[in-house]
């Protein structure tokens, strides 16, 4: 199929172009649902995450995209809905939307999401304030491990507006799952996830809080 030889391609092109590997840091790969959500510097945030996903996780695992990028033009549109099978999120939600919905829908089905929870890509160091949509999940699937993934470099190798990926060496640490306590508070929550990811920055990263 079209969509299997595309997948190939662009996981063979983003282990190439970036040379990124994946570290599991107190955790490791599942087929039980979970949401790993991940700081935000590219459109190719996701991308990368998926494709250093072990093959079974990858099938099971479904981005959640800003549906104004990926809904422009046709080839954008096939990529997310057919070899991405992407959850697209309007970025003004309007009357009968329903954002946490479309998200919960493959949490019930057994799959996982890629999630970002600061809701746009961050162009400076550190984090942005994190979204409530996070949070709505864990309260609707407390059983479902939030797993924090930090992504390094991917901002600097696909650099905003650039047409070509510069050639750094990119990483991925996975760490250690999340889930919600009973009665904690929303902020109490994000605090935890953000910290939680902060956390999986490398050493020698000199990105502040």
């Amino acid at each position: 199929m079209p969509e299997t030889i595309l997948s190939a391609i662009f996981r063979g092109a983003i282990k190439l172009l970036t040379g990124a590997r994946a570290v599991w840091r107190g955790v490791g790969p599942s087929l039980m649902p979970r949401v790993y959500f991940a700081n935000h510097r590219s459109h190719g945030d996701f991308l990368i995450i998926w494709a250093l996903l072990p093959p079974l996780l990858r099938q099971r695992t479904r981005p959640v995209a800003g549906a104004d990028y990926w809904l422009r033009g046709n080839f954008r549109r096939y990529l997310i809905e057919r070899v991405f099978r992407g959850i697209l999120i309007p970025r003004q939600v309007k009357r009968g939307d329903d954002p946490i919905a479309a998200m919960l829908a493959p949490l019930a089905a057994g799959e996982s999401l890629i999630l970002f929870p600061e809701g746009t890509r961050n162009q400076g160091d550190g984090l942005l304030p994190f979204k409530t949509g996070i949070h709505h999940l864990a309260l609707a699937k407390p059983e479902v491990e939030f797993v924090p993934v930090w992504i390094e470099n991917l901002g600097r190798a696909m650099p905003k507006g650039g047409l070509l990926v510069v050639p750094l060496l990119c990483s991925l640490t996975f760490g250690a799952p999340i889930t919600i306590l009973p009665e904690e508070s929303r902020a109490d929550f994000l605090n935890r996830c953000r910290e939680a990811l902060l956390s999986l920055q490398p050493l020698d990263s000199d990105s502040p809080a």
